[in-house]
């Protein structure tokens, strides 16, 4: 039913025209039960709502309600079925919230139509890093076009983490602490547009993370700038795809942050004698190498070994020979005396004798 247009006066401003309500810096601690049917976009910002819980927004009470923001509140915990009863909503910011518990459920059990979602400084705890990818990869969230998780802190992403996201268009990871992307596919982002890696410590991308850059046909504007890249050998793969790709955004910017000798020099400007690559950068590799060596030259000495032993058997079985019949007059030696020394008559004589 319509609301009276001054009962959402008193915690908000109510703007019918525009089918937009601003609760911001009101203090509230709770979502207003009063907010009025019309609203299309819905600002609750800068308040104190320590917990967003389930019927927050009382069902079929904002059927129209497309754009929520609720960032800077002081949210700690989205619980579950709290977005549940908006069927219209497309956008959703929950940045700058210090998040300790995001539900896997918090849109409820089926497809949720939202295709914006800001997480902009929310996600410093990794549970709630760990359930937005439950989340996410539960297919709740397919509709999704538009994903924020910059200024998060973030080193590592969990696996598969975007496997169940194929309307996603933008993805945002700009301004964390990613140190690589090995773990992360971007396989079945087929519509994925753009990709800002943009202020993290990226110090170099391996092939199968440029392969799947290659092989994402809507991927046109990929940002790369102000990170650590480290121009050794392993740089190669990744100075030669940005040499003949059109993907990366600004590309002639990037520059080497380590080692020293390198620091400040253009990636596109690197060359092989650049690089000392002399020696293999595949460790293992190059085990595997050294242990395959190392067994044929055991192999060798084995083989030279048997081969003296076999041309040179006359003359060692001669030697075996010798030490037979010499062990064999030592051992009679010690069995003479054994019997002098058992025989009490011969050993008087012995002792007579020496007398």
């Amino acid at each position: 039913a319509q609301q009276p247009p001054d009962s959402c006066q008193t915690l908000c401003d109510c703007l019918e025209a525009a089918k937009t309500v601003k609760c911001v810096d009101r203090n509230l601690t709770a979502v207003p039960p009063d907010l009025p049917s019309y609203v299309r976009n819905l600002f609750i910002t800068g308040n104190s709502l320590a917990r967003l819980p389930a019927g927050a927004f009382p069902a079929q009470r904002l059927p129209d309600l497309s754009a929520l923001n609720l960032s800077g509140n002081h949210l700690r915990a989205v619980e579950a079925g709290a977005l549940a009863a908006l069927p219209a909503l497309r956008q959703l910011d929950l940045s700058g919230n210090p998040l300790v518990s995001l539900s896997p459920l918090a849109f409820g059990e089926g497809v949720s139509p939202l295709e914006e979602l800001a997480l902009r400084g929310a996600l410093r705890d990794h549970g709630v890093l760990l359930s937005l990818a439950a989340m996410l990869q539960s297919g709740a969230l397919r509709n999704l076009s538009r994903l924020e998780l910059a200024n998060n802190g973030l080193l590592l992403l969990p696996a598969g983490m975007f496997s169940a996201l194929p309307a996603l268009r933008q993805l945002d990871l700009s301004n964390n602490s990613l140190v690589g992307l090995r773990n992360v596919s971007f396989q079945g982002l087929g519509q994925l547009q753009s990709l800002d890696l943009s202020d993290n410590s990226l110090g170099v991308l391996r092939n199968g993370t440029l392969a799947q850059f290659r092989s994402l046909p809507a991927l046109r504007r990929i940002s790369l700038g102000h990170n650590a890249w480290v121009c050794d050998c392993a740089i190669e793969d990744l100075v030669a795809w940005l040499k003949e790709s059109d993907q990366v955004e600004g590309k002639e910017a990037l520059t080497c942050a380590y080692p020293d000798k390198m620091l400040g020099k253009a990636l596109l400007k690197i060359n092989s004698s650049d690089l000392n690559c002399s020696m293999p950068v595949d460790l293992p590799s190059q085990l595997q190498t050294s242990y395959v060596f190392l067994g044929i030259v055991l192999a060798l000495i084995g083989a030279i070994f048997l081969l003296v032993l076999y041309l040179n058997r006359k003359g060692i079985k001669k030697w075996m020979h010798n030490i037979r019949d010499a062990c064999r007059d030592h051992m009679e030696g010690y069995h003479y005396r054994y019997e002098i020394n058992a025989d009490p008559r011969l050993t008087n004589l012995s002792s007579n004798s020496d007398v």
